[in-house]
C-alpha cells in the first residue's frame, strides 16, 4: 500500500514509517522540514523523495499528500504545555485530525490510522483503581493537550459509527531509542535520573516505540472496519524503578521518597503559578495525577487479537539508556556500565 504518514519527523511517527517500509509499504510523509526529514532518513531514502511539504492545518497540503494514497497513519501532535500556547495546541490538534482523518474518510481510504492516547480516557477523579482499556469512557482534562485529545476523539468516534475504517491506537508512557528531539517519555526519563529521583505512589508504562510502531503496521492491515486498541507495555511503579535502573546500570538511584498528595499539592501550585509565569515545565495538577495516580492499561485484547508481545520494561529501559549516553542526554556518572566507552567515541 501507498501510506501517507504525518508526524514522520517525529517520535512515533519515524519509527512508523520505518517498521512500514520494512513491511514493502510505500511512505509518503507530510511533513513541515524536509530538511529534518533527511536528518533523520537520509536524502536517499525512499521516505523522503516522496515527501510533500505542509502542515496538517492546510487543507491543500493534506489533499496533496493524501493523493493517490490507499491509507493514512497520522501521528503528528503538538504538545506544549505553556498557557500562551493553548489555543495554538488546540487548533493545530483538532484541525489536523479533521484534514487528516476525516479528510482520508471522505475519500474513501480503506485504511485509517489515528494515534490517540490512553490519556484521553483517564479521570483521576473517577478511577477506582481498576486499569484502564479502550472500553474506559473519556476524561475531562485541564490541559490544551488533553482536551485536544478528548476532541479529536469524539470526532474520531463519530466517524467510526458512521463506518469509517479508522484503527486508534492508544498508546501510554512511549520510551525508546532513536527520538529525534526528546519527546515526552524520554525527557522525563532524562529529568528523574539527570536531576532527582524521587519515589513515591504510582509508576510508569513502559511503552517501546518500535512496538508501537508493530502495532500500528497491524492495525493498518486489519481487516476493513473500525477498530480500537490500548497500547501498552509494563508497568513499573516508581519504587521498584530505581532498582531496576540500578540493575542495568551498576549504579543505583538515590530517590527522594516524597508522598502522591504532595506532588499533587505541588501540581496546584503550579498552575497557579502559570497564571502569572507561563513555562513549559510539566509541573501541573493534571501531570502529578497522572505520575502519582496512573492505575495501569489492560492491553490483553491487543495481545490476543494482533499477535503482539509487548517487550518488557527492562529491555526497553536497556536500550533508551544506552542510546541516550550515545547522544549526550545523560552523563557516564549516571549510566554507568552503559555508558559509551572511550573507545567508542
Amino acid at each position: 500500500m501507498r501510506v501517507m504518514v504525518t508526524g514522520a519527523t517525529g517520535f512515533t511517527g519515524s519509527h512508523t514509517a520505518r517498521a512500514l517500509l520494512a513491511a514493502g509499504h510505500e511512505v509518503r510523509a507530510l511533513v513541515r522540514s524536509p530538511a529534518k526529514l533527511e536528518a533523520i532518513f537520509g536524502a536517499d531514502s525512499p521516505v523522503c523523495e516522496a515527501a510533500v511539504a505542509g502542515d496538517v492545518t492546510s487543507r491543500e497540503a493534506v489533499e496533496r499528500a493524501l493523493e493517490g494514497c490507499d491509507a493514512v497513519v497520522h501521528t503528528a501532535a503538538l504538545v506544549d504545555l505553556r498557557k500562551s500556547m493553548a489555543e495554538t495546541v488546540l487548533d493545530t490538534n483538532c484541525r489536523g485530525v479533521e484534514h487528516v482523518v476525516g479528510g482520508a474518510a471522505e475519500r474513501g481510504l480503506r485504511s485509517i490510522v489515528y494515534v490517540s492516547s490512553m490519556a484521553a480516557l483517564f479521570d483521576p477523579e473517577a478511577n477506582d483503581g481498576r486499569p484502564l482499556s479502550v472500553e474506559t469512557p473519556l476524561a475531562p482534562a485541564s490541559s490544551a493537550y488533553g482536551r485536544s485529545k478528548a476532541i479529536a476523539e469524539a470526532y474520531v468516534r463519530e466517524l467510526q459509527d458512521h463506518g469509517a475504517p479508522i484503527r486508534v491506537s492508544y498508546p501510554a508512557g512511549i520510551l525508546g531509542p532513536d527520538d529525534p528531539a526528546l519527546s515526552e517519555g524520554n525527557h522525563a526519563i532524562t529529568a528523574w535520573l539527570g536531576q532527582q529521583p524521587i519515589d513515591t505512589q504510582g509508576g510508569l508504562q513502559v511503552l517501546d516505540v518500535r512496538d508501537l510502531a508493530t502495532l500500528h503496521l497491524r492495525m493498518l492491515e486489519l481487516p476493513s472496519g473500525p477498530h480500537r486498541y490500548a497500547a501498552a507495555g509494563e508497568f513499573v511503579s516508581w519504587t521498584d524503578f530505581g532498582p531496576l535502573v540500578g540493575a542495568l546500570t551498576g549504579v543505583p538511584p538515590k530517590p527522594l521518597k516524597l508522598s502522591g498528595g504532595l506532588l499533587r499539592g505541588l501540581g496546584r501550585l503550579g498552575d497557579l503559578v502559570k497564571r502569572a509565569y507561563d513555562f513549559d515545565f510539566p509541573l501541573t495538577y493534571e501531570a502529578m495525577c497522572f505520575a502519582t495516580l496512573w492505575p495501569g492499561v489492560d492491553a490483553t485484547a491487543t495481545e490476543r487479537d494482533l499477535g503482539m508481545r509487548f517487550r518488557p520494561a527492562r529491555e526497553t529501559l536497556h536500550d533508551t539508556l544506552v542510546w541516550m549516553g550515545q547522544h549526550g542526554h545523560l552523563p557516564a556518572t549516571v549510566l554507568g556500565r552503559l555508558a559509551p566507552s572511550a573507545d567508542s567515541n
